[in-house]
C-alpha cells in the first residue's frame, strides 16, 4: 500500500475556532491506482470556498474559488502536512500571508506567480471580500522536487539549496505574471478527460511544464533586470502598485498621468521601469491582461457580453476584436 499525506489547513474566524480544510482522501491501494480526486465544498460563517484536489504519488494539485465573507482570518498548522514545495498561481481577488514561524510576509495579488517552499504555517490572512479569490497550486513532493531541480537552471537550482537545508524560502521577493503557456498547462490539468494511466502521464508532464515555464520565466527577469539601470527599491514598489492597481480597476483604468500620482513617481520613470520589469507597455500589460483573464471566463461558461463589460470594453464587437486579434479565434467559438 502506498501511503500518501494529503494537504490540509486549520483554518478560522479567530485565533481558537478551526476548521480543517482539505485532506480528504484515503490512502492508494496496490491495485494501481495513481490517482486520486475529490471535489469539495466548505461552508463557514467567515468563507464560502470550492476545492478540487487532486493527488497522485509525488504531487498534490488543488484548484480552490473562495469567497471571503471577513477580511481577516487566521492558519493554524497540523501534524498532516507533508513537506512539499507549491507552485503558486493566483488567478484572481488578492491576498496577503502574514507567517508568525518565519516572520514572513507573502503577497498573493490577482495573475501572479511564485515558488515558494514554507513546511510550517502559523499565522493571518487578510483578503479582498469584494471578489472571488481564485488560485491553483502544484506541490511537489521535496525529493521529486530536488531530482528536478537538480540539472536545471540556476534560479531553481538556488532555490532547491535553501529547500535541501531546510530554509524558508521562495523563487524570487517579486512575484511575475502568470503566462499564456502556464494557463494552457493549467487548463489541461484540470480539464483532463483521459483515463487513469494516461491521465497520470498527462498531469505529471503538465506540472513539470509549469515548473519549466516559471523557472524561465524567473531567469529572464533576473537577466533583464542586470542589463536595466539601477532602480531604487521606491521606485520598484511604485512600479509593482501601478500594475496591481490597473489589475484591480481593469473596467476604469486611469490615464498614464493619473496612475503616476497614484503610485508616487513620475511619468518618465513609470513608463521606462513598468518596460523594464514586465517588457511591455503600461496598456499592452494591461491588454494583455484583460484578454487573458477574458479567456479563462469563457473557458468556464461565462456569457461574452459578460465577460466584455467585466473587461471593460465599450461594445461586444469592440471586443471580440480584440480577443479575435490576439488569439486568432473569435470569443464565441471558444469551448471548454
Amino acid at each position: 500500500m502506498i501511503i500518501i499525506v494529503i494537504m490540509s489547513i486549520n483554518v478560522g474566524k479567530d485565533y481558537g475556532t478551526w476548521k480543517k480544510v482539505g485532506g480528504n482522501f484515503k490512502p492508494f491501494s496496490n491495485q494501481g491506482q495513481f490517482i486520486k480526486e475529490s471535489r469539495d465544498r466548505y461552508n463557514f460563517s467567515f468563507s464560502d470556498a470550492e476545492m478540487l484536489q487532486i493527488t497522485t504519488p509525488d504531487l498534490y494539485i488543488v484548484y480552490g474559488d473562495i469567497s471571503f465573507k471577513q477580511r481577516q482570518i487566521y492558519f493554524r498548522p497540523n501534524n498532516e502536512l507533508p513537506d512539499m514545495v507549491k507552485l503558486r498561481f493566483t488567478l484572481s481577488g488578492n491576498g496577503t500571508i502574514y507567517n508568525e514561524v518565519n516572520k514572513q510576509r507573502y503577497i498573493f495579488n490577482s495573475n501572479q506567480q511564485n515558488i515558494i517552499y514554507m513546511p510550517e504555517l502559523d499565522g493571518t490572512g487578510e483578503y479582498d471580500t469584494n471578489s472571488n479569490y481564485r488560485f491553483f497550486e502544484v506541490h511537489f513532493a521535496k525529493e521529486k522536487f530536488l531530482q528536478l531541480a537538480e540539472k536545471s537552471n540556476r534560479p531553481l537550482q538556488i532555490l532547491a539549496e535553501h529547500l535541501d537545508a531546510g530554509r524558508y524560502s521562495q523563487m524570487a521577493e517579486q512575484n511575475l505574471p502568470i503566462s499564456w503557456a502556464m494557463q494552457n498547462c493549467m487548463h489541461d490539468i484540470l480539464n483532463c478527460t483521459y483515463t487513469e494511466g494516461l491521465k497520470l502521464l498527462l498531469i505529471e508532464s503538465k506540472c513539470t511544464e509549469l515548473l519549466v515555464l516559471q523557472a524561465e520565466a524567473f531567469e529572464s527577469a533576473v537577466t533583464k533586470n542586470e542589463n536595466l539601470p539601477l532602480q531604487s527599491a521606491y521606485d520598484k514598489d511604485c512600479i509593482y502598485y501601478a500594475r496591481d492597481y490597473l489589475i484591480q480597476n481593469i473596467q476604469e483604468p486611469p490615464s498614464i498621468a493619473q496612475l503616476a500620482k497614484i503610485c508616487g513617481i513620475n511619468e518618465f520613470k513609470l513608463k521606462k521601469g513598468f518596460k523594464g520589469l514586465f517588457n511591455k507597455s503600461i496598456f499592452g500589460y494591461l491588454s494583455d491582461y484583460k484578454l487573458n483573464h477574458a479567456r479563462q471566463l469563457l473557458l468556464e461558461g461565462a456569457p461574452i457580453k459578460s465577460v466584455a463589460f467585466q473587461s471593460g470594453y465599450s461594445s461586444v464587437p469592440h471586443f471580440s476584436n480584440a480577443f479575435k486579434k490576439k488569439f486568432a479565434v473569435s470569443p464565441g467559438k471558444l469551448s471548454i
